[in-house]
C-alpha cells in the first residue's frame, strides 16, 4: 500500500508507539516528522527510526507539507496549543488523552475541526481495549439490556513515575483531567450525555505531588442513568485491575478491566441463567508499545486511516470528546463548591 498519508508527531514518549507506520504495509500512514522538547535526543530518535525530520519547534513540523496527519502525544497542558495549531495548519489530528484540561479549548477545537471539515481523532484507548471493545459489542446488540446503573475506575499508583516523567510533578499535571477521564470517558461511551457531576477529592501526600489526585465522582446522565467514577493516583496500588468498567443491565451486568503488560478479561452475569455463574473470558496481554497499549494504539490509528480515506466520522471526533472535558470541567466546580453542578457547555 503507498505510503501516501504523512504523520507528524508530537511527543516522544508514548507518541514513539506510533513508529511501528513505518514498518506495516497495510497502512497509508508513515511517520515523516518529530517533534521533542530535546534537539539531541529528538535527532537521535528520528535517526535510529529512518524519520527524515526532527525538529524541537512545532510550528515547523505542521506547516510541512509532507505532513497530512498531527499526533499530539505531549504533555496534557500542551494538547490545546497543540492541536488549534494543526487545525489551523489544515492538518487531521490524533490526540492522545486527554483531548485537553480547559473547557474553553475543547469548544474552540470542536469549531475549528468542523468549520475546516478535518478529522480529528481523540485517542482514548479505553474505548479500544479487546475487553472494552468486547463490553461495547454486547451493548450493541441487546444481550445487557437497559443500562440500570453504571460504574468505572482507574487506579494507578503514580509515585514512582514522576522520575520518568518529571512534567507531570513540575506542571503539576491535573490527574482529573489526565487522569478520570479514562474511567469517565468509559461511561461516555456507552451512556452519552452528562447531565450533573458531585465530586470529591483529596490528597494521598506520598509523594511531592502538591495538589488532589485522588478523586470519587457521582455522575448523572441525561438519560436519567446515574454511575460512579473513582479515579486514584496517591495511593499504594491495590490488588485489583488498574482499570474497569462494570454496566448493570435489565439482561445481565458485565465487567471489562484492562491492565498494562498484563492479560484483561471480560466477566459476565446473564440473569437468563441460574445460579448467577459469571461467564469469563481472558484476552491475551498487549506487550506492544510504551505502556503495553500498542494494539488500542494500532486500532485507533487504522480507524483514523480509514476515516480520513473514506470520509467517515471517527467514533470520538472533537465534539464527542468535548462530553469528557465537560463532565470533568463540572467535576473540579463541584469538588471546589461541595455542591453538585450541571455541564456547562456553549457551542
Amino acid at each position: 500500500m503507498r505510503k501516501e498519508l504523512g504523520v507528524g508527531v508530537i511527543g516522544l514518549g508514548m507518541g514513539r508507539d506510533l513508529f511501528y507506520l513505518n514498518r506495516d504495509p497495510g497502512t497509508r500512514l508513515e511517520v515523516r516528522g518529530v517533534c521533542g522538547s530535546t534537539p539531541e535526543k529528538t535527532q537521535r530518535i528520528a535517526q535510529q527510526n529512518g524519520i527524515p525530520f526532527a525538529t524541537t519547534d512545532y510550528r515547523e513540523l505542521v506547516a510541512r507539507d509532507d505532513i497530512h496527519v498531527v499526533a499530539v502525544f505531549s504533555p496534557d497542558h500542551l494538547h490545546g496549543e497543540h492541536c488549534l495549531a494543526a487545525l489551523r495548519a489544515g492538518k487531521h489530528v490524533l490526540v492522545t488523552k486527554p483531548m485537553v484540561n480547559k473547557l474553553g479549548e475543547a469548544v474552540e477545537i470542536t469549531r475549528e475541526a468542523e468549520a475546516r471539515r478535518l478529522k480529528f481523532l481523540v485517542g482514548e484507548t479505553c474505548r479500544w481495549y479487546t475487553s472494552f471493545l468486547s463490553l461495547r459489542r454486547l451493548f450493541d446488540d441487546g444481550d445487557l439490556g437497559q443500562i440500570i446503573f453504571a460504574e468505572a475506575h482507574y487506579v494507578h499508583e503514580i509515585k514512582d513515575y514522576f522520575g520518568l516523567t518529571p512534567w507531570r510533578l513540575e506542571v503539576p499535571q491535573d490527574f482529573l483531567y489526565g487522569g478520570v477521564c479514562h474511567p469517565l470517558d468509559s461511561l461516555v461511551w456507552f451512556l452519552g450525555d452528562v447531565d450533573e457531576v458531585h465530586g470529591y477529592a483529596n490528597r494521598g501526600g506520598l509523594s511531592a505531588y502538591p495538589i488532589e489526585e485522588n478523586f470519587l465522582l457521582n455522575v448523572k446522565f441525561r438519560n436519567g442513568v446515574p454511575a460512579r467514577v473513582l479515579g486514584a493516583f496517591g495511593v499504594v496500588q491495590p490488588p485489583w485491575p488498574m482499570m474497569g468498567i462494570t454496566i448493570y443491565g435489565t439482561k445481565a451486568t458485565a465487567t471489562a478491566t484492562f491492565e498494562d503488560f498484563k492479560p484483561c478479561q471480560l466477566r459476565i452475569v446473564f440473569d437468563k441463567l441460574s445460579g448467577n455463574e459469571p461467564a469469563v473470558i481472558d484476552y491475551a496481554a498487549d506487550l506492544e508499545g510504551a505502556y503495553g497499549q500498542g494494539q488500542a494504539v494500532r486500532r485507533y490509528m487504522a480507524h483514523l486511516e480509514d476515516s480520513i480515506v473514506n470520509d467517515k466520522q471517527p467514533w470520538e471526533d472533537a465534539r464527542e470528546g468535548t462530553k469528557t472535558i465537560a463532565a470533568l470541567d463540572a467535576a473540579w466546580r463541584s469538588i471546589k463548591s461541595g455542591s453538585p453542578q450541571k455541564i456547562a457547555v456553549s457551542w
